[in-house]
């Protein structure tokens, strides 16, 4: 399960997600973005705190928001890997580069 919740001021639209970003809960999240980024003259700030798993759809979401301008927020180890691994733009997605390190299958 994902809680998004929008908080909006006049220069900025803050996202703060909660819980899974995986399965059915990414094409929320798609949706919601879609719905609320035709503002271009607010910041998107994307707030990652409380995110517990993401799957690689949800990777994929997050890189399309960053290219799309939203700026991101996190805590704990986990998450800013995955936030730095966003900026390098690179392949393949973390989650297969990380089990190819740990010799597990996808």
């Amino acid at each position: 399960m994902l809680k998004i919740t929008r908080n909006e001021t006049e220069v900025e639209q803050r996202w703060t997600l909660s819980g899974r970003l995986s399965g059915p809960w990414v094409g929320e999240l798609h949706s919601a973005w879609e719905r609320a980024r035709g503002d271009s003259t607010k910041t998107h700030l994307v707030d990652l705190t409380d995110v517990i798993s993401l799957d690689e759809n949800g990777e994929r979401l997050l890189r399309t928001m960053k290219a799309e301008g939203a700026r991101f927020v996190a805590r704990g180890v986990c998450m800013k890997h995955i936030l730095a691994h966003l900026r390098s733009n690179a392949k393949p997605a973390l989650r297969k580069a990380l089990a190819h390190l740990n010799g597990d299958s996808v």
